[in-house]
């Protein structure tokens, strides 16, 4: 049962202002760089099979910060399918004056259906995002505990698919800068156990002593005995 965590980027000095995409050379500001050290650290003992990066900046800075320090350390891996959406002719345009669009309407209303100008159907982001997270799965193995690290919407989709909401449900989900979200996939389907975490102690995803043993622990094996929370 592959368990992912989904790690959205740090802040930039764009991100509450600008539609970004794949606009080239957008780093992490000092606020997204403390938050990629804090998501870094909270999950430090977390064992991870691999690192599986957007190939944008600020998710890149996000996740060396997450392979700096572990030993040994993981494989980091890029996929341009867990990228940003491919906005068009939106992209580098501010939040303020998208906002008077009629188009903008829509998106939120029925993104199913909503593509942008000269860009990315939303509904095509989703598809490739969680064909990313499934083929990551097949490759790394049904013990592998591993992290994504991407954007919102590839997350929110990744998710709403887990969740078996559909994909006009993934504009239900907020994902925030530099937060945790964990999915396990299993022969019976997906369980979701974080959501846009954003401060809790991952410690039901650290492996047991019988695991460290020699098994692999049972998903709802954690340090103390219980069953892991929902959170």
């Amino acid at each position: 049962m592959p368990t992912v965590l989904l790690i959205r980027h740090g802040l930039t000095a764009l991100t509450r202002s600008t539609l970004v995409g794949w606009t080239p050379g957008v780093p992490l500001d000092d606020e997204g760089r403390a938050q990629a050290a804090a998501v870094a650290e909270r999950i430090r003992r977390v064992p991870l099979e691999a690192v599986v990066s957007s190939h944008l900046e600020r998710c890149l800075e996000t996740a060396a910060t997450i392979v700096a320090g572990r030993e040994p350390a993981p494989p980091f891996e890029l996929d341009e399918r867990l990228a940003d959406v491919r906005y068009g002719d939106w992209t580098g345009r501010l939040f303020k004056d998208l906002q008077r669009e009629r188009a903008w309407k829509t998106l939120h209303v029925d993104p199913g259906s909503f593509r942008f100008p000269h860009g990315e159907a939303l509904h095509e982001m989703g598809a490739r995002s969680v064909a990313a997270v499934r083929d990551w799965n097949e490759r790394l193995g049904p013990t592998a505990t591993y992290a994504v690290v991407s954007h919102a919407d590839p997350i929110r989709a990744i998710l709403a698919d887990a969740l078996g909401l559909g994909f006009d449900g993934y504009e239900r989900l907020a994902v925030g800068p530099a937060s945790l979200s964990v999915v396990r996939y299993g022969p019976g389907g997906s369980t979701v156990v974080r959501v846009n975490d954003t401060g809790g102690d991952p410690n039901d995803l650290v492996p047991t002593k019988r695991r460290i043993r020699g098994r692999r622990a049972r998903p709802t094996d954690v340090p103390d005995g219980r069953p892991a929370k929902m959170s």
